[in-house]
């Protein structure tokens, strides 16, 4: 097990909106608390900026992780001779699309800053993996000297919220994160691969855009939500620890929390905070999923598909929102899919709950926010 920190510092600074001066400002306050920039790489080193690209969205949709932050950032860095690339692999769809419709590219073009290759992928081994000793990654991920990790923070059907730690699983390339999903299918599970891949990918630092975040249904289909945040830690179990405790969740309902700090990851407590007082960024009424702790696709003695069929939540599409676009379908992981046109491409797609796996990628990536999460009865006599 990797050697836990004693403490892990998480710097907390306040930025109302997105202006370049204030955001520029603000990052270098967050740097400097934690010990400046040239804590975190040295002149001439290749440095990965790892911003969230999960679709193609507007920056003020609160999708990806802002420009303006993205930019503020680079400068920072690249003031200390430090050779940039950036990239991610988005949940659907091409890199470049997204970045491009994000405003992230033309915020990395202005810098001169070159997309990393997130395309093609290089395996390399982790000995040291608690559940995965192997991982296929991004190829501009493993040509880089470190990452720098700029997460979003929103929340998320399958893991609460989506932060520091689940950031990184944008460095699998393409259609390998489908399949992660389909091989795991287990909440907890999951949650264990992503811890490990942090522990193999170790970036070195983690800011956090939350001036406006998601609430609701997110990570895409939800509401952007004022926090006015910036979070910068070198510990990603804390950092979104932190988050946690700015939104009112409870941190033991995040799998990537937990087993962040089984693993040896990070600590989510003690929180150490420097800079602005943690409670000065509660926000009372963000709407997120606080219901107890969920039973997942997996139970000791339980048949999965009665769990499936008769426990835990489903996707469900809502009709009229619905443009019959068909990414549901495509980015569906379980085989056979989940879902089909199967009364004609005029109408909605139609589940079969029974071959569904509960990964929420359809939630997760439909354009039109369509699918939410609907409770079974039973889940709801639980109050799962």
């Amino acid at each position: 097990m990797t050697e836990r920190p004693l403490e892990s510092d998480v710097a907390l600074v306040r930025c109302d909106r997105y202006d370049p001066d204030l955001v520029f400002e603000a990052v270098g306050r967050g740097l400097a608390l934690l010990g400046g920039a040239d804590k975190f790489a040295k002149s001439g080193e290749r440095i990965l900026l790892k911003p969230n690209l999960l679709a193609g969205s507007a920056p003020d949709k609160a999708v990806t992780t802002h420009p303006v932050l993205f930019s503020a950032v680079a400068r920072h860095v690249q003031a200390m001779g430090v050779r940039l690339t950036y990239g991610d692999s988005p949940g659907f769809g091409r890199a470049e699309s997204a970045a491009r419709h994000s405003k992230i590219a033309e915020a990395a073009e202005a810098l001169g800053i070159p997309m990393a290759d997130f395309t093609n992928g290089k395996t390399a081994s982790f000995p040291e993996g608690r559940l995965v000793k192997q991982f296929t990654v991004a190829a501009g991920v493993l040509d880089a000297d470190g990452i720098i990790s700029l997460p979003k923070l929103k929340t998320h059907a399958l893991t609460r919220m989506t932060g520091a730690v689940k950031n990184q699983f944008g460095c699998i390339p393409g259609l390998l994160k489908g399949e992660f999903h389909a091989r795991m299918p287990e909440l907890e599970r999951f949650s264990q691969m992503l811890v490990d891949l942090v522990r193999f990918l170790r970036p070195r630092l983690y800011v956090m855009d939350a001036i406006v975040a998601m609430e609701g249904n997110g990570p895409r289909g939800g509401v952007p939500k004022q926090v006015s945040a910036l979070l910068f830690s070198t510990d990603p179990v804390a950092l979104d620890a932190a988050a946690c405790a700015i939104i009112g969740l409870d941190p033991g309902l995040v799998p990537t929390i937990r087993w962040g700090e089984e693993f040896g990851l990070g600590l989510a407590k003690p929180l150490h905070i420097v800079g602005d007082a943690l409670d000065s960024f509660t926000v009372a009424d963000f709407v997120a999923n606080r219901a107890s702790a969920p039973i997942t696709s997996s139970l000791p003695g339980v048949p999965a598909w009665i769990l499936r069929r008769y426990v835990i939540s489903r996707p469900a599409i809502e009709s009229v929102r619905c443009s019959r676009c068909g990414t549901c379908v495509k980015v569906c992981p379980a085989t056979p899919k989940a879902l089909s046109f199967g009364k004609g491409a005029k109408q909605p797609p139609v589940y079969d709950y029974d071959a569904c796996i509960r990964c929420y990628c359809c939630q997760e990536l439909c354009p039109d926010h369509a699918i939410g999460i609907q409770k079974t009865k039973l889940g709801g006599l639980l109050r799962l």
